[in-house]
């Protein structure tokens, strides 16, 4: 399996043990920054790259997923969902990383270096690599409504409240 990383600062050390971690078990890891500690360096572009990458790969049939790391994660998170086709989750304990992939087909997560030690991140990526999506039709049916709702900005047969998008008072 190929595995994209990314991180910022806070979780370059982590980052790399846990590339060293992925080699020994076998994966081929690439990594998408930062090369060197910088306090202020900013994480979007480094995770949206890692997201990109998986996005392609696994459109070209290569298997492939992402991992990115921050203080909290939720950031690292957010710049992956801003990539058309990653489903990024945010994962604190071994059931929400099986989660995300048994039942979202998540293909990137994101982990708090801050938040978890360097063993529960090992758990945690260890158990979103190998837990596969089951395919019920219930899991498929709306992650496709997702990808539609993203490239269409609609779901077929379902209201999307345009309403919640208007200004205050101007109904």
């Amino acid at each position: 399996m190929r595995i994209h990383i990314a991180t910022d600062h806070a979780g370059l050390d982590f980052s790399r043990d846990l590339q060293a971690h992925l080699r020994g078990a076998g994966h081929e890891v690439i990594d998408h920054g930062p090369e060197s500690y910088d306090p202020l360096d900013d994480y979007p572009s480094f995770c949206i790259n890692a997201a990109l990458a998986v996005v392609a790969e696994q459109s070209a049939g290569v298997p492939a997923l992402g991992v990115v790391f921050g203080g909290s994660g939720n950031g690292e998170q957010i710049a992956a969902n801003k990539v058309t086709g990653a489903r990024a989750a945010l994962v604190w304990s071994d059931a929400t990383a099986r989660l995300a992939r048994e039942h979202n087909d998540a293909n990137v997560i994101s982990i708090g270096a801050r938040q978890h030690t360097l063993d529960e991140a090992k758990a945690f990526i260890d158990a979103f690599i190998t837990q596969p999506f089951t395919n019920e039709e219930r899991h498929a049916r709306r992650i496709a409504q997702l990808a539609e709702y993203e490239r269409m900005g609609c779901i077929a047969g379902y209201r999307i409240d345009a309403a919640a998008t208007r200004e205050p008072g101007t109904e």
